[in-house]
């Protein structure tokens, strides 16, 4: 199971962020999760939207460089060691964590985290396995 996510390549300089933001809410698309890395002349945004499809058309045409990835999300309870289990069955599965990012979701006492990985299917598979919840896009 895979949710899709936008990487929006950015410039760092003031307004771009709210010009993100303000194409996508014009038009109707929702962001449920953002992350953003950055250096000192330009960023990487990444979003989980609810139309990742017409987010990449939309910010496109606006002139940004976007590509869609494949990350994988689950479910945590929101506690200490929480993502700890996570981690350590991707670790004992000998998967790498490229980068990560979370967020709390709408259900109490539960914390959403995306991953991207190497091969999803088989973190996916290692996850399910030591019976932690795997996300689909609607779930998010």
């Amino acid at each position: 199971m895979v949710v899709k996510q936008l990487s929006v390549f950015i410039e760092n300089k003031s307004g771009r962020l709210v010009q993100i933001t303000e194409i996508l809410g014009k038009n109707q698309i929702d962001i449920r999760a953002v992350s953003i890395a950055d250096t000192t002349s330009f960023g990487i945004l990444r979003l989980i939207v609810d139309d990742p499809g017409r987010a990449k058309m939309v910010l496109r045409e606006a002139g940004f460089t976007v590509s869609i990835t494949e990350v994988i999300a689950i479910a945590i309870e929101d506690k200490p060691g929480g993502l700890s289990k996570a981690l350590r069955v991707l670790s004992n599965a000998q998967i790498s964590v490229e980068y990560m990012y979370a967020f709390l979701s709408r259900e109490d006492k539960t914390a959403y985290v995306i991953f991207r990985v190497e091969d999803n299917d088989e973190a996916v598979q290692a996850l399910r396995k030591a019976g932690i919840v795997c996300l689909s896009s609607e779930d998010i």
